[in-house]
């Protein structure tokens, strides 16, 4: 499904590849955002419910999160080129034919959008896209949403402080891109005790979106 034979000094430890029981009927690579790597329990979850549901996942860490893992020492992520060349080599690695996804988790989701042109990408996905910098409405990174025209799906909290409903509804967005807001919900889509809903249920009711995202993509395939 992924060959890394031919990548010079790659880390083996650097990626999990965690496959469903059948034949599946996509493969995804989900990207960790800035602060948790690809062991977080947000993308655990996640993608435990896309194995049951026939996804194949490969998730991994960016250079600077893997030797954090190494010697323990917190540091700031990479610039855009390297998470960008960490993210092509898996990409570049994917030799399987089902239906390849790519996205990710904030920053994550961020550099698969800027390399969802690549001829093996059917699709992208975004937990939390940062549609800015926090405190910073201004500095806007649409471009790499606006700049291809293949299907996205953006799962965000509606009070989301990178990108919040009202602002991202402002956007001039594609047709291709369908974007989920949920109630209440932060940055990492958890609400606010008050509002009645649960962290749970907004990550539970995205991941249905994605796999009904990617039913739907994988369906007209092979129709």
């Amino acid at each position: 499904m992924f060959d890394f034979t031919q990548v010079e000094s790659f880390d083996r430890e650097s990626v999990t590849l965690d496959k469903t029981n059948d034949a599946g009927i996509a493969t995804m690579i989900f990207a960790h955002g800035a602060g948790a790597d690809k062991d977080s329990e947000f993308i655990r979850q996640v993608i435990a419910r896309l194995n049951e549901n026939g996804v194949h996942v490969l998730s991994f860490n960016f250079p600077y999160m893997q030797q954090r893992k190494l010697d323990g020492k917190r540091r700031p992520p990479n610039r855009m080129p390297a998470l960008q060349q960490a993210f092509s080599t898996i990409i570049e690695a994917y030799r399987g034919e089902l239906p390849f996804f790519i996205g990710g988790k904030s920053m994550g989701s961020r550099v698969a959008m800027t390399l969802i042109a690549d001829d093996k990408v059917r699709a992208g996905f975004c937990f939390g896209y940062p549609f800015h910098p926090q405190k910073k409405p201004e500095s806007l990174r649409l471009e790499p949403l606006q700049q291809q025209q293949k299907p996205v799906l953006i799962m965000q909290g509606q009070r989301d402080a990178l990108g919040n409903e009202q602002e991202v509804l402002s956007y001039q967005l594609g047709q291709n891109i369908e974007v989920r807001f949920y109630p209440d919900g932060d940055h990492d889509l958890k609400p606010r005790v008050k509002s009645g809903y649960t962290h749970k249920q907004h990550i539970e009711q995205s991941c249905t979106d994605l796999i009904n995202f990617v039913n739907r993509l994988t369906i007209k395939e092979h129709s």
